[in-house]
């Protein structure tokens, strides 16, 4: 099917690339001209201007998918509102706060289009290995776009449509914040590894791989952990910093306002933070180490 993504970064890239390599006719808009040329280069047309973007539609239904970042998404929806006829689809496939994305979806409704949510998970490997999607809007909608969201998942991704406006990125976000509890445990753990009763003679990335054998805490995130001890053991030049998206913080404030403790992601959220002041460790070494393997993050500011 016909679709136009606008935000060529890591995550739109592989979604351009992955579609237009497996027959959608991907429409690839970006504010700057080399992601365009990229785009092109895996199949998809380039356009410069949201005019050109609605001009590759005709008469068919405008599909936009935004990936962009939640800070700019007021004003990026604002602006293309001014210029897509009615009836357009917009889907935002990034990590914004789901109490936003309801009124955003109601602003849209009063422009006469329609705003789906998906939460989008993968990293850099769900060209690779199919992306994880979490979707919130219409249904009638989510059902028209639905060959995208299939294309996407393959082989080993997965999609669901949760329900109404900002159910997709309210599960996303939930999903984000449990990342930050488990990546905090994992770090912890090989933190205990290599300073507790045995200092420096335990071989991390080994106890990794054992751990990745059945063990109850085999994941994907204890695998990149074991590549990242392969690769660096004592994790050199890594500064120890670690950002955050943001998603953990909207949980906590929203668990807060429904009166639902949540300790650990509590302080998996105050360890990051604590890390921006220069509270660092070989355990928060390791959280920049995780991000760094699935997201493309980079390893210091």
């Amino acid at each position: 099917m016909k679709i136009a993504i606008t935000g060529l970064g890591r995550m739109g890239m592989q979604i351009s690339r992955k579609l237009s390599e497996n027959g959608h006719q991907v429409i690839a808009h970006n504010r700057s001209q080399g992601p365009i040329d990229e785009a092109v280069g895996y199949g998809a047309t380039g356009v410069n201007t949201p005019e050109e973007v609605i001009k590759a539609f005709a008469d068919e239904q405008l599909i936009l998918w935004i990936m962009l970042p939640s800070n700019i998404m007021d004003a990026t929806i604002g602006d293309w509102l001014k210029v897509i006829p009615k009836g357009s689809i917009l889907i935002d496939g990034g990590n914004s706060d789901f109490r936003l994305t309801q009124k955003r979806s109601k602003l849209v409704a009063d422009q006469g289009s329609t705003l789906i949510d998906c939460g989008t998970s993968g990293g850099v490997w769900g060209y690779q290995n199919g992306f994880s999607m979490m979707i919130g809007g219409d249904k009638t909608a989510v059902t028209a776009v639905e060959p995208v969201f299939k294309t996407l998942a393959a082989p080993e991704g997965a999609y669901q449509h949760f329900g109404p406006s900002g159910s997709g990125h309210y599960v996303k976000m939930v999903h984000n914040a449990v990342e930050y509890g488990m990546m905090e445990s994992l770090a912890e753990g090989y933190r205990m590894l290599k300073e507790g009763a045995y200092p420096d003679q335990i071989d991390l990335a080994a106890a990794a791989n054992v751990w990745q054998h059945h063990s109850v805490v085999t994941s994907w995130l204890n695998e990149l952990c074991q590549a990242a001890l392969e690769e660096n053991p004592n994790l050199d030049g890594i500064e120890g910093f670690v950002a955050e998206s943001g998603e953990a913080r909207w949980t906590l404030e929203a668990a807060k306002d429904l009166g639902i403790p949540l300790p650990a992601i509590q302080t998996s959220f105050d360890v990051r933070l604590a890390s921006q002041k220069g509270e660092v460790s070989f355990a928060t070494k390791l959280l920049s180490a995780m991000r760094n393997k699935f997201g493309g993050h980079e390893l210091n500011k």
